[in-house]
Formats: C-alpha cells, sequence, structure tokens
C-alpha cells in the first residue's frame, strides 16, 4: 500500500538531496519520493521530502521562499564559492569592520541579476555547468533575477561572518557569499549553511534519517510526517461527503457553497486524508485538478 505522506528531513552535511531520498525509500519502503528544493551536500537543515501521491503536490511548491543561516568566510574565493572548492589565489588580509560588511550586504536585498556558481546544476546546451567546470571547459551562465528579502549580518568573529536570509525560489546563497566578498575587495566563500525554512515547512519540523528509521521501526511513521491540513496552509480545507468524494474519484465537478470565495481547496475525506486540490471552475463549482485518491 502506497504511503501518502509529507515528512521533513533534517538533511546531514556531506549528503547529496538524492542520497537522502534513496535513504528515505529504504527505509519506508515506498519509491515514489521527491524533494522539494534540492540542497548542496555541505548544507544541512530542511529537506522536504513528498511521498506516493504526494509527489503530485509539487508544481505548488516551484516557487517556495527559502530561508537559511551560516557562515561566510572572509578573505579567501574559492572555484566552487563554498567550502569544497579549492581556493583561487592567496588569502587576503581581512581588515574590514562589521559596519562595513553590514552596508555592503545591504546592497544585494530586493530583486537583484544574479550570476549562479560554475559549478551549479545549471544547464549549459544540455550540459550541467558543474561538469563543464570539472572539465576546465568554459562556464559562461547568464544572470538570473532572484529576490533577495532578507540579509542579516549578525556578527564577525575573526574572518568568519555570521548570517541568516530570505530568498526566492532559485538564488544561491553560495553566490551571495562570493559577491560579498567581490564587494568588500578581499574576496570571501561559503563557509557554513544550514536551511531553516522551505515554504510553510520549518527545522522545527524536521527529524533526522535516525529518527525516520526508528519511527518506521515502531510502526510510528506518522508521527514523523507532517499533518496534511498544514500542507500549503494558504489553500483552505473542505472536508467532503461520501456522495462528493465518489464524483471526484471520477474526475467530476463537486459544489462547495462554503467555499465561493476561494480560487482553490484542500478536499479532505475526515480529517487527515487529503483526497485532492480542487479550483473553483464557477460560483461554488469547483473541478479537482490534483486527484490524490
Amino acid at each position: 500500500m502506497p504511503l501518502n505522506a509529507v515528512m521533513v528531513v533534517d538533511k546531514p552535511a556531506g549528503w547529496t538531496s538524492h542520497d537522502v531520498v534513496a535513504k528515505t525509500r529504504r527505509i519506508v519502503g515506498e519509491r515514489s519520493i521527491g524533494h522539494l528544493g534540492t540542497l548542496d551536500p555541505m548544507a544541512t537543515g530542511v529537506l522536504p521530502l513528498v511521498l506516493g501521491r504526494m509527489t503530485r503536490l509539487c508544481q505548488f511548491y516551484s516557487g517556495s521562499e527559502k530561508a537559511y543561516e551560516g557562515k561566510i568566510r572572509l578573505g579567501v574565493a574559492t572555484d566552487t564559492y563554498d567550502a569544497d572548492g579549492d581556493p583561487g589565489g592567496e588569502p587576503q588580509i581581512v581588515n574590514v569592520t562589521l559596519e562595513e560588511i553590514v552596508a555592503a550586504g545591504a546592497a544585494f536585498l530586493g530583486l537583484i541579476q544574479q550570476t549562479p556558481p560554475p559549478f551549479s546544476a545549471k544547464k549549459i546546451q544540455g550540459v550541467p555547468a558543474y561538469k563543464l567546470a570539472r572539465r576546465q571547459q568554459p562556464v559562461e551562465l547568464k544572470p538570473v533575477e532572484v529576490e533577495v528579502r532578507e540579509f542579516s549580518i549578525s556578527g564577525l568573529n575573526g574572518d568568519l561572518v555570521d548570517f541568516h536570509c530570505r530568498v526566492s525560489s532559485g538564488t544561491y546563497v553560495r553566490s551571495l557569499a562570493h559577491e560579498l566578498g567581490q564587494r568588500l575587495g578581499i574576496g570571501a566563500h561559503l563557509a557554513s549553511l544550514r536551511r531553516t525554512a522551505v515554504g510553510e515547512f520549518t527545522i522545527a519540523q524536521s527529524h533526522t534519517l535516525e529518527q525516520i528509521a526508528e519511527a518506521a521501526a515502531q510502526g510510528r511513521l506518522d508521527e514523523v510526517c507532517v499533518h496534511p491540513r498544514r500542507v500549503l496552509p494558504e489553500i483552505p480545507c473542505v472536508t467532503a461527503t461520501d456522495e462528493d468524494i465518489a464524483k471526484i474519484r471520477h474526475g467530476r465537478t463537486v459544489n462547495l457553497p462554503e467555499m465561493s470565495r476561494s480560487r482553490w481547496v484542500k478536499v479532505f475525506a475526515g480529517q487527515s486524508e487529503l483526497v485532492c486540490l480542487a479550483s473553483r471552475v464557477a460560483g461554488t463549482l469547483f473541478h479537482p485538478k490534483v486527484v490524490l485518491i
């Protein structure tokens, strides 16, 4: 029987997002698993997984805001823009003040044009940029528009800068670190990164792979899954009748009088079984667009 669920993994350092998905498949016995936003291997933190038919919800998270905290090391730029890369030259003397760093960071707030790192999954004529970079072939990536909603510098300890940020989907925090170093004139790279939120999913909801494995072994998987009514909280919920659920199974429109002001609605059977996401056709008539039963 498929496991239709959403769970938030606290990704460990050194693992790719694909590694986490593969491990979770083995733990829970569900083949169909996707994730909502890749994390670099060095990064830790929030990696939401969608399991079973819940993978159909991925389309609603393509533009989700993400939040991070971490450290930027000043004085050395690397080819990957993070601590896993090779230095781009001799270390520079770090003689900037916290106030100067804060002022430089403020320049990144709002809508900006950002060039992805050469070691990234962005494709150039169908080839991932990191493969070209590893072959020492030219990597020319075009800037893309992203939004930095918050970039707070909270401390300076030696050559390490503490920060947290909130950014739009598609933003590379590695590039923020690299460009901060360029603006300060001393070079910099991302020393550590922890993702604290993706959309509505936060670090407080996350579980380690060990905790998930223990819950699976004890038959308590529901305790490490996000309750379906807390998924996509901006979309209202309604509990459907058995008659309406039968219509939804056959792709037919249903009448939901209490939802006349909503564009989308989450339809439930009982308290915890998400049946579908339906969109309003006209008045109080809703058509099941994403069916999960």
